[in-house]
């Protein structure tokens, strides 16, 4: 029912073409209880929620959740209107310092908030949470804050990072990070590793969606695998390659940073971040 959800969707053009509809990954495990995760297009995750006892009934619920969660989202409630924007956007001053007029200002909290929201009118919720992943991974790798002490706009980073795709070379060069963060505090990537599985499994337990947890999880396996002495030094290598070819470089010039500027390269705004505070982009 699920394949078959999507397949229509396809079908009535309604979402690009895909290799894959729907993808199931078992979590390999000598008894249960089963654990299955399926991504549906577009990057939505979701898992079993019940106790499972074989990997097929796990498989089967997981399948579930994500059914009743894709045919919500159908829902017009769920997609971003300009009458949803801005009951959501009073909704946000009303639980924070800022006033209705930061709206119009995408270097305040709520403007960014507004921005976001506006670049996606049309979209469902889903697609919205797809988009907002990366902005959250951002925020954990420390990312965000690197941007914020280069005096970068928030308006030109999110218009950039909206148009981004989770990719393995925004994987790898996450994982880049973190062996970085290794190198300065042994052990690190361990605790961190432990905290993304369990806040994956309670996730799972809620039935929400799991992509950011998942990425999570993934990209401090992918730094740990490589955390041993005699694989820093390629990945090292690989980092410079990657910020060699990027496409998009940020440019520090009078407080902002300019797609494709041709300032100074001394001036280079350089993408690696040292540390994460615990501030969001807000």
């Amino acid at each position: 029912m699920l394949h078959q959800f999507w397949e229509q969707k396809q079908m009535k053009g309604m979402m690009m073409e895909t290799e894959n509809l729907v993808v199931y990954e078992s979590i390999p495990s000598p008894g249960p209880p089963y654990i299955c995760y399926v991504t549906l297009p577009g990057g939505s995750c979701f898992g079993n929620f019940k106790y499972c006892y074989s990997k097929a009934e796990a498989r089967r619920d997981a399948a579930r959740i994500a059914l009743m969660n894709s045919t919500f989202n159908e829902l017009p409630c769920r997609r971003i209107t300009p009458e949803f924007i801005s009951r959501s956007v009073k909704e946000a001053v009303s639980t924070t310092s800022g006033n209705i007029a930061d709206a119009s200002d995408p270097g305040t909290s709520i403007g960014a908030y507004c921005l976001m929201l506006e670049l996606n009118t049309g979209k469902t919720m889903l697609e919205f949470q797809e988009i907002m992943t990366v902005f959250q991974l951002l925020h954990w790798n420390g990312t965000l804050k690197a941007f914020r002490e280069m005096r970068c706009s928030r308006h030109e980073v999110i218009l950039y990072y909206s148009q981004q795709h989770l990719d393995e070379c925004t994987r790898s060069h996450m994982a880049l990070d973190w062996l970085q963060k290794e190198q300065q505090s042994p052990g690190l990537l361990s605790q961190e590793l432990q905290l993304a599985v369990k806040e994956l499994g309670e996730a799972r337990g809620t039935g929400r969606e799991l992509r950011f947890y998942k990425e999570k999880k993934e990209i401090l396996s992918l730094a740990l695998s490589h955390a041993n002495a005699e694989d820093l030094e390629g990945y090292h290598s690989e980092e410079m390659s990657w910020r060699e070819e990027t496409e998009f470089e940020y440019y520090a010039q009078e407080g902002h940073c300019l797609e494709g500027s041709m300032t100074d390269p001394s001036e280079k705004c350089q993408f690696h971040s040292q540390e994460s505070d615990g501030e969001s982009m807000e």
